[in-house]
């Protein structure tokens, strides 16, 4: 008879693998949650445009956007394409003032998509749209006071003032 000479309570050389893949399997489900999560909203990228003004976006702003594959979202919200004309109505109508709305579609968006979007909001009363572009990367507008960060020295700049930092 063979007689084992190991005893029943000594230090195992194996990894315990099982709390691994639990936290593994929570990390899972955790990224398939959050993943869509932080894709909410639409991804467009916009046309590339020279001598662009900055304009921040408020909160009462309303934003028609309009994805590559043609579904529109209103304020980063997705909406049926048959809802867009009663939505623009309702929001449009209660005001007395300020009617515009940005448009942003993407570049590569058949222009007759974008059309079809004009034509709807300016018959749902819409007096004002505005199209939302991006600065060519790596230029800078032309115009004096389009830049935010440097209009004070544009400006200062533009009517002969000495710049600052220079020697008396």
């Amino acid at each position: 008879m063979a007689m084992s000479s190991t005893s029943g309570g000594g230090v195992k050389n194996e990894p315990n693998v099982t709390p691994m893949i639990d936290v593994m399997l929570v990390l899972l489900i955790i990224f398939m949650i959050v993943v869509p999560a932080l894709n909410a909203g639409f991804q467009a990228t916009p046309p590339k445009g020279m001598n662009l003004k900055a304009h921040p976006e408020e909160k009462n702003d309303q934003v028609l956007g309009i994805d590559n594959g043609g579904r529109y979202y209103l304020n980063k919200k997705p909406i049926k394409p048959e809802d867009l004309p009663a939505m623009l109505k309702q929001i449009y109508d209660a005001r007395t003032e300020d009617k515009i709305l940005y448009l942003k579609a993407d570049q590569g968006l058949n222009y007759g998509k974008v059309l079809d979007a004009l034509d709807v909001a300016a018959k749902n009363g819409v007096r004002v749209t505005g199209m939302i572009t991006d600065q060519v990367p790596g230029t800078r507008s032309s115009v004096v006071g389009d830049n935010p960060l440097t209009a004070d020295k544009e400006k200062a700049a533009a009517a002969g003032a000495p710049k600052p930092g220079g020697t008396p």
